[in-house]
């Protein structure tokens, strides 16, 4: 197990800011959509970070926030409507 980057940040802290992450540069890119590994690749700065990332991605396909289609990683409904109430 990987210590945390941030001192004092919690593992649950740690994903839901990776999740956090993730969900931004979907509905930042759409319509545009990239497949699993261009995002990962324009999130992931060190390697060592990727599984974090793929865990996220993973846990938000989960709860219904993304989902894939086909090779492409796109946002859904609940997750643009959620974006426009915040905004």
């Amino acid at each position: 197990m990987r210590p945390n980057p941030i001192p004092g940040e919690t593992n649950d802290a740690r994903d839901r800011r990776h999740e956090a992450a993730v969900l931004a540069r979907v509905l930042s890119l759409h319509p545009t959509h990239l497949t699993e590994r261009e995002l990962l690749l324009s999130i992931v700065a060190r390697g060592e970070e990727v599984d974090a990332y793929e865990r996220a991605l993973r846990d938000l396909v989960g709860t219904g926030l993304l989902r894939l289609e086909g090779e492409s990683v796109v946002p859904t409904l609940a997750a643009l409507c959620s974006e426009e109430i915040s905004r």
